[in-house]
């Protein structure tokens, strides 16, 4: 167990606590060290021994597990990932909890499949491995990554400047959901148009969109095929389906389409600022905020090298400063900013 991320698992059902088990187990960087039916079980097993990640469910007997997650971050603040049903209430209750402190959050795998996907154990591990390097707020061998190559073709020469308009793409991950939050509330409602790629499981996004669209100055909505990228606007990509940035003549629009997972996500925002280096070049603002890993570095470099302008997130702001640790390492950041300070630089730079 020395160095490996201890996990504890808690979940009403024992088949759930069982899968999990299983897939988080399968990586050899992480171990299981206790699973719990319940939240005062969970509490029991925490004076034993503290766990570097908690998965967490949301509807439990004797105790819910947004209350639990209130409990936790007010006394004994540990990195939690929520997993929750794909149903309208199940989502609400899961954005609730990331508001709360939690770092990021699952949909419930499928039982009933013999085979485990693939794809479902990367998602799983990786998300826990994000969760045990978060900073929360108090109150197996997998196959090598695909990168936007999978998905779009690099351009072979630069991006079409039939247009002078201004885009915006951002992406972001673990911690990303309050920050895009952070962000979006401060844009005024004729700024130009943004895309938006939030590794988030799918029907997950659609919740997020709304409570974006019913506090920010701007429409918030999820993307769908074809939608076109107007002022006043952010498209969220939706879950599970990468989203690229397309320009039919000055009008900007969004290709909403499946594919394998890339950089090991999908949505990508390699994918996303791929496709933005190319439509728009010279016309977008990359941005790029806290997330594990490194989806987006190789986008931000290339939007750099189209002539975009770019901007990460600082490390003393972000939940996890992996993604903007990594675009900056590549070279591909112009600017470094506080998240508090991004809306007003984006404002600047696209004025």
């Amino acid at each position: 167990m020395a160095g490996k991320i201890k996990v504890l698992i808690v979940d009403d059902s024992a088949v759930v606590r069982q899968v999990l088990t299983d897939v988080l187990e399968s990586d050899p960087e992480i171990t299981v060290i206790a699973t719990a039916p319940d939240p005062y079980v969970a509490a029991e097993r925490i004076e034993r021994e503290v766990p570097d990640v908690i998965t967490l469910d949301i509807e439990m007997p004797r105790m819910d597990g947004i209350t639990f997650l209130e409990k936790l971050m007010a006394q004994h603040p540990i990195p939690v990932v929520m997993c929750s049903s794909l149903s309208e209430a199940g989502c609400a209750s899961a954005l609730r909890a990331l508001e709360l402190g939690a770092v990021a959050l699952l949909a419930k795998p499928r039982l009933g499949v013999k085979d485990y996907l693939k794809e479902a154990q990367i998602l799983i591990c990786d998300t826990v491995k994000a969760a045990a390097r978060a900073r929360p707020r108090r109150t197996p061998v997998v196959e090598k990554k695909l990168t936007a190559d999978a998905v779009l073709a690099k351009a072979a020469g630069r991006a079409m400047i039939q247009t002078t308009d201004k885009v915006v793409v951002i992406g972001a991950s673990t911690g990303g959901t309050e920050a895009i939050r952070c962000v979006l509330q401060d844009i005024p409602a004729d700024a130009p148009g943004i895309v938006v790629v939030q590794h988030m499981p799918e029907k997950f996004t659609r919740t997020f969109a709304d409570s974006l669209n019913q506090s920010c100055r701007i429409t918030v909505k999820e993307a769908h095929d074809q939608d076109s990228v107007t002022r006043g606007l952010a498209l969220i990509a939706p879950g599970n389906y990468h989203t690229l940035l397309k320009r039919s003549g000055a009008r900007y629009y969004v290709e909403v389409r499946d594919g394998p997972l890339v950089s090991r996500h999908r949505p990508s925002v390699d994918v996303l600022f791929r496709s933005a280096s190319r439509y728009a070049g010279p016309n977008a603002v990359g941005v790029i905020l806290t997330g594990m890993g490194d989806d987006g570095a190789r986008g931000m470099q290339e939007l750099k090298e189209a002539g975009a302008v770019t901007i990460a997130q600082d490390e003393a702001s972000c939940v996890v400063f992996g993604m903007p640790a990594e675009a900056i390492r590549l070279g591909g950041i112009d600017h470094v900013v506080a998240l508090d300070d991004i809306a007003q630089k984006i404002v600047r730079l696209c004025s």
